[in-house]
């Protein structure tokens, strides 16, 4: 069994076709989408956070939302720039919407991608301290974030307080949701952050893109990625078992519609250039009847690998052709791959 979620870009534009016209648009049908992918089976919802852009950027409203209006679906991020967070306030954001949502929150952390602007976390009031960077910024973030939802004391009672303390001692933020630390994983765009995940007992999130460290297919290094984390997990001796995520953007061409919208759309190659100043390697995307799809995606190693799998929607095109969708590749394809 594999388990298997939608991960939205969330955008929005007043365009020609675009059923998503304005942010209210984006955030009432994402709502909308958490609803219908559990009525189909799958297995999670999952939202990019994108800042100054006409994308979804704050999460914590949305899946509140999606959590009241749904029972079973995993509710994450893929991923939240640590960049831009405190690390307390997202702590309380968080915790609170993982007790709306019964404790259902999957959410992916990272340094974060590629931004709209230049140094856009200064305007949130962020800067590296001197001899640091964002890189350095993003992972203390995390590792503040991590200890203060585990339950970490450290704030000075006031003696004399508005309310009665609940117990002697420091205090540490409110609300706890019990669990939500081992629901907690990064987004790694490299071998050595997917052992740093690993080393802090964080659940690993690789996506369509990720630097070049061998020139080998995409699938390979990324399979190789995956094995590189989950040794660092069992040299650092954790209890549980960790999870592993991959993303790819996967089209089941059963309809006129589909034909329309995704004939000949799938890239058959990897794709490889520079991004951040690192060369990065891209994944290539497919699109084909399930006969042709379920052959190709049994030579993406990365997909074996990982536990759960991310199909990236075309969220503009709506609710009812996104969940249909995503019922294709549940239907057609998951089960002749063993995913169902």
């Amino acid at each position: 069994m594999k388990r298997i979620g939608f991960l939205s870009f969330g955008h929005w534009s007043n365009s020609p076709g675009s059923q998503t016209r304005s942010a209210s648009d984006v955030l009432l049908q994402s709502i909308d989408l958490a609803v219908a992918a559990e009525e189909v089976g799958a297995d999670g919802a999952y939202f990019r956070v994108h800042h100054y852009a006409n994308q979804l950027a704050s999460p914590f409203p949305l899946l509140a939302a999606a959590g009241a209006k749904t029972s079973r679906i995993e509710l994450g991020t893929g991923v939240i720039d640590m960049r831009y967070e405190n690390p307390l306030y997202m702590a309380e954001d968080a915790g609170a919407a993982d007790l709306i949502a019964g404790g259902r929150l999957q959410l992916g952390v990272s340094r974060g991608s590629p931004e709209q602007v230049i140094d856009g976390y200064r305007y949130f009031g962020y800067e590296a301290p001197e001899g640091r960077t964002m890189a350095d910024v993003a992972r203390d973030n995390t590792l503040v974030f991590l200890k203060v939802i585990d339950g970490a004391r450290f704030a000075e009672p006031n003696p004399r307080p508005m309310f009665p303390n609940p117990h002697p001692g420091p205090l540490g933020i409110q609300p706890q949701s019990p669990g939500l630390r081992d629901r907690i994983w990064w987004g790694a765009g490299s071998d050595s952050t997917a052992v740093w995940a690993a080393e802090q007992g964080m659940n690993l999130m690789s996506s369509t893109l990720k630097e070049d460290e061998s020139g080998e297919p995409f699938h390979v290094q990324q399979r190789k990625q995956i094995e590189a984390f989950r040794a660092a997990w069992a040299e650092a001796g954790h209890e549980r078992e960790p999870r592993v995520s991959v993303s790819r953007s996967i089209f089941a061409i059963t309809n006129d519609l589909d034909r329309k919208y995704f004939i000949g759309g799938g890239d058959r190659s990897d794709q490889f250039g520079v991004i951040d100043d690192y060369r990065a390697v891209f994944g290539r995307s497919y699109a084909a009847e399930p006969d042709v799809l379920i052959e190709q995606l049994r030579e993406d190693e990365a997909i074996t690998a990982a536990d759960t799998l991310l199909l990236t929607v075309p969220n503009q095109l709506g609710v009812d052709y996104n969940a249909h969708v995503l019922e294709s590749i549940l239907r057609h394809v998951a089960p002749a791959l063993g995913w169902r």
